[in-house]
């Protein structure tokens, strides 16, 4: 599989990648126990920028990601001074960022954001003001997607992205502002309302459809075929789960992982070493095999791990793998695979 391949979003003229960037594990954050080291700020710019220079032509990001620092670290990178036309970019609204006065400022900080704090909201003045930072933090003067980010986290986001935030957003589309917009949330039910209800490009779609975890399989993803909705596939490897030590804890859905999937990523690991296949390679080509899915973005803390993650994606597996995974029971049987 081509991991530098294109995959247009309907007609907006964006075409991205099937192997992008995320770029959560590089923003200092930490996560699940550690699932995020929190990578210093010179080394996670140094990766970003070979990411660029690989050719990797897609990046998400967000202002949750570090309270701003994963978005600075990328416009730092050399993307910043890169062809804007050689790649994409996505970032997302629903975090807000305020100053915490009395700690480090700008000036003192080397992300040059000081310490900030994110307030939920997803009102039409804070799509506004949170794409405007993000421009700013990124030193770009455009990006190709944005995502309304996580309305599930509070009681009035769902009602605040559907009277507000899409609006805001198909606005901002129309006047050419930004080119392709979505959501990008941890589960599937609530994209299924906003694809039903606006004319949406692309989801991203964060661990609900994986080598694991099929729940997006069902109703979410055809949905999404029937519509020309696209899909960006975050979280490919369960938050750890499918590309870690399984003798040692890991993390699925940023909590130690229950003994059950445990055991599941066991059975697909012993098939993928029957084949001579790496399971980070069958969890990255699994997803990308169905129609609906553009492009996935796995995050990556090294660059071995970055460059690791192109040469998953190109590797050969073959058939027979997949067949035995459906007779296990691992993989459903109307899961599609690649050929």
């Amino acid at each position: 599989m081509d991991p530098f391949a294109k995959i247009q979003l309907g007609n907006t003229g964006v075409a991205v990648p099937r192997l992008g960037l995320g770029t959560a594990p590089l923003s200092g954050m930490v996560l699940g126990d550690g699932l995020y080291g929190g990578t210093a700020h010179d080394e996670a710019v140094r990766i970003i920028s070979r990411a660029q220079e690989l050719g990797i032509s897609y990046v998400d990001t967000a202002p949750l990601y570090g309270t701003g620092r994963a978005e600075a670290r990328l416009g730092q990178s050399t993307y910043a001074s890169a062809d804007r036309d050689s790649f994409v970019v996505s970032t997302k609204i629903g975090r807000v960022l305020n100053p915490v006065h009395g700690r480090s400022s700008p000036e003192d900080d080397a992300d040059g954001i000081g310490e900030l704090i994110a307030i939920n909201s997803w009102t039409r003045d804070d799509v506004h003001r949170s794409i405007e930072e993000s421009l700013v933090r990124l030193n770009l003067d455009s990006v190709e997607i944005i995502y309304v980010h996580d309305p599930d986290v509070e009681t009035y986001g769902e009602n605040q992205a559907l009277a507000e935030a899409f609006p805001a957003l198909i606005e901002l589309r129309e006047q050419g502002v930004i080119k392709a917009i979505g959501c990008g949330m941890n589960e599937w039910q609530m994209p299924l309302i906003f694809i039903q209800r606006f004319d949406l490009d692309i989801i991203l779609l964060a661990g609900r459809y994986t080598l694991l975890d099929h729940s997006g399989l069902a109703e979410f993803l055809p949905a999404c075929v029937e519509r020309d909705v696209k899909i960006t596939v975050g979280g490919p490897y369960n938050s750890g789960i499918l590309a870690r030590d399984l003798s040692q804890p890991v993390t699925f859905n940023y909590e130690q992982a229950p003994d059950n999937l445990v055991n599941q990523a066991r059975k697909l690991t012993d098939i993928c070493v029957a084949h001579d296949v790496d399971l980070k390679a069958a969890a990255l080509q699994f997803v990308l095999a169905h129609p609906a899915v553009a492009t996935v973005v796995p995050g990556a803390q090294s660059t071995a791990e970055l460059e690791q993650n192109i040469s998953m994606v190109e590797q050969e597996i073959p058939a027979a793998m997949w067949s035995d995974m459906r007779a296990a029971r691992l993989i459903p049987d109307d899961a599609p695979t690649p050929v």
